[in-house]
């Protein structure tokens, strides 16, 4: 199934995203994950790619065949394109279109240090571009609620994702955020500027405060206070982090839903407890 369809029958959506294992042999032991992802009935499930070289990124197109064939679950494929060329990228989408996977997150990409950038694609926009004029694909993207960290304003930002959504994107994941209020604004302020495709809210929950102060540092996420008292709090007790991490993530997707959100996307880290705990605390939500 198409994602955007997904939506037309469904409101509001759960995915999960999950990434390959780094190492090509580690692909044999994520069935258990999968098979415990699956048997909590997610809508889609995403597969992170890897940037120019940094993952196998054969195992990204293996890794959605087998969820899709195996377990019966609709896959969305990441595909960044910072450090590829068109004929690269060109290659990548013959490959999903012979495995049957016309769902794509186009996504620029992250900035390598030790790869050096091509020049066919300088944004997701020219991705997006692309991959409609190379088949019949669904094609979703990535929107920041509180901003991409390279754009000059919000006002420039909501700009740029137009331009996404212009050039063929059908459905919007965003990046994780933590103050469900800066969602709502961003999500009226795309529907004031004509974006009107389904968006779903990304939600990473908290079980390590190193791992999430990397993430805010990468995505620009703010931290509001009630959120630092916790890490503060049981940063020295994983257990007592883990358990109030996902009561934090739960009670931001019970209010993301009341207040008629398109979707949950839950950045699961390969993690299958997370989701169930998930899960079982939204069961009759969604």
């Amino acid at each position: 199934m198409r994602i955007p369809a997904v939506f037309a029958d469904k409101k509001p959506v759960l995915s999960f995203e999950i990434f390959p294992p780094k190492k090509a042999a580690a692909l044999e032991n994520i069935d258990k994950t999968l098979a415990l992802l699956c048997e909590l009935t997610p809508d889609f499930i995403s597969i992170t790619f890897g940037a120019g070289g940094s993952t196998v990124d054969n195992q990204t197109v293996e890794l959605a065949k087998k969820i899709k064939n195996e377990y019966g679950v609709e896959p969305l494929v990441h595909l960044t394109c910072l450090n590829y060329n068109r004929e690269e990228i060109r290659v990548i989408l013959d490959q999903l279109k012979k495995a049957g996977l016309s769902n794509i997150l186009a996504l620029r990409g992250d900035v390598n240090p030790d790869i050096a950038p091509q020049c066919d694609f300088s944004y997701a926009s020219d991705l997006v571009r692309f991959i409609k004029e190379q088949g019949d694909f669904s094609v979703s993207g990535a929107c920041y609620p509180e901003k991409h960290l390279e754009a000059s304003d919000a006002v420039t930002d909501i700009h740029n994702l137009r331009k996404k959504v212009d050039a063929g994107v059908e459905h919007l994941v965003s990046q994780l955020f933590f103050d469900n209020d800066r969602f709502f604004t961003f999500y009226e302020k795309t529907r004031i500027a004509g974006i009107n495709v389904p968006i779903e809210a990304g939600i990473m929950p908290v079980t390590n405060k190193a791992q999430i102060e990397r993430m805010v540092s990468l995505c620009g996420a703010t931290l509001p206070a009630k959120f630092e008292r916790i890490l503060e709090r049981y940063e020295n007790n994983r257990e007592a982090l883990f358990d109030a991490g996902m009561a934090y993530a739960i009670n931001q997707i019970v209010d993301l839903i009341a207040g008629g959100a398109d979707g949950i996307h839950v950045y699961t880290m390969n993690n299958p407890v997370i989701a169930k705990r998930i899960c079982d605390g939204i069961k009759n939500l969604i």
